[in-house]
């Protein structure tokens, strides 16, 4: 990486004229990402990339720069033009770096860098034998897997200085099921922040033959009514939901500019009483882990809203100042190219006190979303809309026939509010998040929830 002396000079350079906080982000990756159609080989890149990240701020104003460049003269020298950006006579002085600390949490057996080209693809011929023998329907599989070793070091003006190597690895498969000119897909998939290990624990075979489910169940569904439900969403990928529609809006990017719709609102209730929400960056090998944040900072488990109250919202260091509080470790960056700012991690809703199967018996008529699918979300009014990729009405108490083109529209701080009943069965799904600071891996989750009054937009109008 860079000696410590070097980093120390291009600290210093970033005080020189009057910012009172300098910070250097240095990384070093190695990806790969293959991806198979129909069985064939249609994609094997592997990218290595080394590169620094500077950034310098004055109270809540702060300037960012990235090289590639390991040399010193032209670092010190990038620190120095940024430093330019702040005039104050008055001078920071840097404090000292600590011992170098170096991230002993999420340990991997197996390195991506370990693994032949050959092995990897093996991964790949399971999971499309599985899917594409699913059944005479499905006419085409494509598989996706990737893998990431990131190693950084982070440094700055008030002495943090850590390491750390983060490894990532997921397998994907969607499924396109086709018939009598009708076609639908369906995808699986699962992730981990462990090594090539982690492929040995999951079941690829499952997964693939669950896409293949889905997209051949969606098939020969019926079209989904449209009106007013109850909505019993699933657990896993269902706290996508949460996550776009109120995990967004509870990060500082937006509440410290008064974006949010729940800026202002911490110590007040946004939510029913039975809904605990929880952000945690340090789960042992969670795809969302990692020992520090990416300004340094010790990971952390955050409580996001505790029994309907909002208790926390996720806070990096800049907005931390704007907002007269207290970072929680929340700051995440895509890479060095990106300044960092308040992200998600892990984020889930808590258990609940019920079990599933006395969710749908309680619930005389409705929809269960089973999975969901893509959607869009406005972050500063909270209003979504997803799509449900696999969905089936519930009639009396219990789960009747499977309907498709479902969609869930709404606004999070209301579907908050009209969550009623919350199982016992939590469960994390794997995803990429975008947003200021690129894209990034988070998990999102939930046990089964009920809303009680939902908005679904179908093709058929009205109950039946």
């Amino acid at each position: 990486m860079l000696e410590k002396k070097l980093i120390e000079q291009i600290l210093d350079a970033g005080l020189e004229t009057g910012a009172d906080f300098s910070e250097v982000f240095i990384e070093k990756r190695n990806a790969s990402v293959l991806q198979s159609v129909s069985g064939r080989l249609e994609k094997s890149n592997n990218s290595k990339s080394f590169g620094v990240g500077i950034r310098v701020a004055k109270k809540t104003q702060s300037v960012y720069a990235y090289t590639n460049s390991k040399n010193p003269e032209e670092l010190i020298q990038l620190a120095k033009d940024l430093s330019k950006s702040f005039k104050d006579e008055h001078l920071t002085k840097r404090t000292p770096l600590m011992d170098l600390e170096v991230g002993q949490k999420h340990q991997v057996k197996i390195k991506p860098s370990e693994v032949d080209l050959k092995d990897k693809v093996k991964l790949l011929k399971r999971s499309y034998k599985a899917a594409s023998e699913y059944d005479e329907v499905i006419k085409q599989v494509m598989v996706y897997l990737m893998d990431d070793e990131q190693v950084v070091l982070i440094a700055n003006s008030e002495g943090r200085f850590v390491t750390e190597t983060r490894v990532r690895v997921r397998l994907m498969t969607s499924a396109i099921a086709a018939d009598k000119g009708m076609m639908q897909t369906g995808s699986a998939g699962d992730g981990s922040g462990k090594g090539y290990e982690f492929f040995d624990e999951m079941d690829i075979e499952k997964y693939a033959e669950e896409a293949a489910k889905v997209a051949k169940t969606m098939l020969y569904a019926d079209d989904c009514p449209s009106g007013v439900m109850p909505v019993i969403i699933n657990n896993a990928f269902g706290g996508v939901i949460f996550h776009e529609a109120c995990g967004h809006s509870l990060e500082a990017t937006s509440v410290a500019k008064n974006a949010s719709v729940f800026s202002g609102k911490k110590g007040t209730k946004i939510a029913s009483d039975i809904v605990t929400a929880i952000d945690d960056g340090t789960i042992e090998n969670a795809w969302g882990s990692a020992n520090y944040d990416d300004e340094g900072y010790p990971q952390q488990r955050r409580i996001l809203i505790k029994n309907g109250i909002l208790n926390s919202y996720m806070i990096d260091k800049i907005n931390a100042r704007r907002m007269n509080e207290e970072p929680t470790g929340s700051s995440r960056r895509q890479n060095y190219k990106f300044s960092p700012t308040s992200r998600m991690s892990n984020t889930f809703i808590d258990n609940g006190d019920s079990t599933l199967e006395e969710i749908i018996k309680n619930t005389e008529y409705g929809l269960f979303a089973k999975k969901l699918g893509g959607g869009s979300v406005n972050p500063g009014n909270g209003d979504f809309n997803f799509s449900v990729m696999e969905g089936y009405m519930i009639r009396e108490g219990k789960i009747a026939e499977p309907v498709k083109g479902a969609a869930l529209v709404g606004n999070g701080a209301d579907v908050l509010h009209k969550i009623d009943m919350i199982a016992n069965n939590l469960e994390r799904q794997r995803g990429m998040c975008g947003s200021a600071s690129g894209s990034i891996p988070a998990d999102v989750g939930q046990p089964s929830i009920r809303v009680q009054a939902m908005t679904v937009g179908g093709k058929k109008k009205g109950a039946n």
